[in-house]
């Protein structure tokens, strides 16, 4: 039996320790390489554009000569980790903490891992899933055959301790209110786009947008699917009788929200509706990249960080 790709040493391209032992200066100059790719690592002024710029010595910082402009900046200016006080190499090490956790990582165990505060270790890694967000295609539309299913996450509510005082906590006016579905649609051989709604049966006019006309889409047996028929060639499953037929499955679709569920349950306990979808990004983001090298994982979640923009949602985040 051939071994896994996971397993084999192809997989295994970026080790934390070398990370570390490089130091602070090459931690830097791996900052500059992928920011400013195109320009052979060289800066450019995220002001004019312009490639004319002199390195101020005293410290990490450049300023544009071009006379109107006069710009002065640093490698992580305008991008997420604008204003940070990290250093380098910490930075690069809770990326590699961060695309090796296939199933997430929790902000207590990151701050131990990198010694630092809690907070500072909770909007890192919530920067970096919104830097993930950014490769999350919601526009092109889906072809072939596309699985969509939905799974329900948040708004649990604990049983009262006496039998007496306990209420079927299925009943709308027992609920929350903070309870979300995750409708996500999954291209057989390509990509996962999820979306977080109320309703499930939202999902259908979400298909209108992101699924093409000529795809076959595959769906269980709940009744709100019942309406893709009229857009679209559907092929359902009845989960009460297979998981999967010759002529339909949704393994696919499962299979993400098995990654999903196992990091919101297993790693985080619990996540607020309100940034349900940064999580679903992250394991759709991690789903698709299964199986590429830790390293590659590295290096491109670098990039989509430092081409992000300064984060709306997480700077100053605890000031507010």
């Amino acid at each position: 039996m051939a071994q896994h790709f996971l397993l084999s040493a192809s997989a295994r391209t970026l080790r934390l320790k070398d990370i570390y032992r490089a130091g602070e200066e090459k931690a830097y100059e791996t900052f500059c390489a992928i920011r400013w790719s195109e320009n052979d690592g060289k800066p450019v002024c995220p002001r004019c554009g312009s490639v004319e710029a002199y390195s101020i010595t005293t410290r990490r910082k450049f300023k544009c000569r071009q006379a109107e402009c006069r710009h002065q900046f640093s490698v992580t200016s305008g991008t997420i980790f604008a204003s940070r006080k990290m250093d380098f190499t910490d930075l690069l090490g809770a990326i590699a903490i961060f695309v090796n956790a296939v199933k997430g990582v929790f902000a207590l165990q990151l701050s131990r891992d990198l010694c630092v505060q809690y907070k500072t270790a909770f909007v890192l890694a919530h920067k970096l899933r919104e830097a993930l967000s950014a490769e999350i295609d919601q526009e092109t539309p889906l072809e072939g055959d596309v699985e969509v299913d939905g799974a329900y996450f948040g708004g649990h509510i604990r049983p009262a301790n006496e039998k007496k005082d306990r209420v079927d906590r299925r009943l709308k006016e027992h609920q929350t209110g903070k309870r979300r579905v995750v409708v996500a649609f999954r291209e057989r051989g390509g990509r996962v786009v999820p979306f977080i709604c109320r309703e499930e049966g939202e999902g259908v006019d979400i298909a209108q947008h992101i699924v093409s006309r000529m795809a076959t889409m595959h769906a269980d047996e709940a009744s709100h699917w019942d309406r893709l028929h009229a857009g679209w060639t559907v092929g359902r499953i009845n989960h009460s009788i297979a998981y999967s037929t010759p002529e339909s499955c949704t393994n696919q679709v499962e299979s993400f929200f098995s990654r999903l569920r196992r990091m919101v349950v297993g790693q985080h306990h619990g996540v607020s509706a309100q940034y349900l979808y940064q999580y679903a990004n992250e394991a759709a983001w991690k789903e698709d990249n299964r199986r590429v090298d830790n390293g590659t994982a590295f290096r491109k979640t670098l990039r989509n960080a430092l081409t992000s923009p300064v984060s709306r949602a997480w700077a100053g985040y605890w000031q507010r």
